[in-house]
């Protein structure tokens, strides 16, 4: 049996990981939803919330009092201990007035509502953080495969030199300095599968996933859209959606029925009570009271002024929170267009002339009319123009991940 299970493990280690299928944005999304832990933590803060609406909402208990008195034992001509007894039951109930709990329960909901927000808006926060790490490994994979194709073309290029080499048609010299220059692609290219690791590492952290890296794998578009909607219409978005102005709204709302409540808590609530009894030698009896406190000295003022600056406090804290939804908006937006600024002379001519340039240049130097030295710098010219167009593109989903934060949802897919 161990001879048995050795060999499945030998097996297994000799066949390929079985890499999962590549998830696209909304599967990485709905995941990320499903399994992150301060989500889920956040979840359970607004299921405490519902469960104090009905503690806010309980009416008070009634009070039971019970009492027998007037023994007699001693007294023993006769010995009638319980002649005299005096039996007494008593139930007292207060009376909430003036909307009381009502007004908790309003409160309480109110409350609800704002960690509701709140909710919506760590979810927002959050999403920044995994679209942020999903357009890395997007970038990643970009870097990665350019390298890849770089290093692949330069060992052509390199193999017709070394052919040329043993013709005679180029000197030592020059192909150790070809031989060389292969360093910096082999470089690129360990960098760049570290790189798009690390980000991977990063993406399956939000996930809360304990998939191996290599069997992980995420897709979806490269690219940037030249057309955007105007300022005017993602500050209206924002406006609408942010969650976090939404809460400050909601704030505004609850103090001003704490304030009510307030109010209403310097009221009086009478206590009702009825008794039962029974005295000898009478018969039995019933008597009702009410006991209503004198409020001369506390009237609630406290309370009731707090909440009054309670309400222009939500107030102040509101604005401070629209202005910075308006400053969050133009500062994206401002980032965004200028990054499909730059994109756009790269997609438009500058990719296809640095492969024209590095293409040309090749073709000369291999028949012997271009310099070893401008070879190689139509070379690094078309590395360091394709690393810059792919860094921008990934620039540009970082922005539009930025607007999305912003705006308070995803206004750029």
């Amino acid at each position: 049996m161990r001879h048995v299970l050795l060999w499945g493990a030998m097996l297994a280690q000799c066949l390929p990981a079985q890499t999962q299928a590549a998830m696209d944005w909304p599967q990485v999304r709905a995941r990320f939803q499903a399994a992150n832990p301060s989500l889920r933590a956040g979840q359970i803060n607004i299921e405490e919330s519902k469960a104090a609406e009905i503690t806010a909402y309980l009416r008070p208990n009634p009070g039971f009092s019970f009492s027998v008195d007037q023994f007699q034992p001693f007294s023993f001509q006769p010995y009638r201990p319980l002649s005299a007894a005096f039996p007494l039951i008593t139930l007292n109930y207060l009376h909430e007035r003036e909307h009381k709990r009502e007004l908790r329960r309003e409160s309480a909901q109110e409350a609800t509502a704002i960690g509701e927000s709140q909710q919506a808006d760590l979810v927002r926060t959050l999403m920044f953080s995994l679209r942020t790490a999903f357009v890395g490994t997007l970038q990643a994979k970009a870097v990665l495969r350019l390298a890849k194709d770089n290093l692949e073309y330069f060992d052509k290029e390199l193999a017709i030199s070394r052919d040329r080499f043993k013709v005679g048609d180029i000197a030592q010299v020059d192909l150790n300095r070809l031989e060389l220059q292969r360093v910096q692609y082999e470089s690129d290219f360990q960098t760049a599968q570290v790189n798009l690791r690390t980000a991977k590492i990063q993406l399956l952290q939000l996930l809360n996933d304990r998939t191996l890296v290599d069997r992980f794998d995420v897709t979806g578009p490269y690219d940037f859209s030249e057309s955007l909607p105007p300022l005017e219409e993602f500050r209206a978005m924002a406006l609408d959606a942010r969650p976090d102005l939404k809460a400050a709204v909601q704030a505004i709302e609850k103090a001003r029925t704490d304030h009510r409540l307030a109010v209403a808590n310097g009221s009086t609530d009478p206590t009702f009570t009825f008794d039962a009894g029974h005295n000898p030698p009478l018969d039995g009896y019933i008597g009702f009271g009410v006991q209503i406190p004198l409020r001369i000295f506390d009237k609630n003022q406290g309370e009731r002024l707090r909440t009054e600056l309670d309400i222009a406090h939500a107030e102040r804290i509101k604005e401070s929170t629209e202005a910075q939804v308006y400053g969050d908006v133009d500062s994206a937006y401002v980032t965004l267009v200028s990054t499909v600024e730059l994109l756009k002379p790269y997609k438009a001519k500058y990719l296809e002339m640095a492969r024209s340039v590095r293409d040309t240049t090749e073709y000369s130097y291999q028949h012997g009319q271009a310099a070893l030295l401008d070879y190689l710098d139509s070379q690094r010219d078309y590395r360091a123009t394709y690393v810059a167009y792919l860094n921008l593109v990934g620039a540009y989903l970082a922005s539009a991940a930025q607007v999305n934060l912003a705006v308070g949802r995803e206004a750029i897919q």
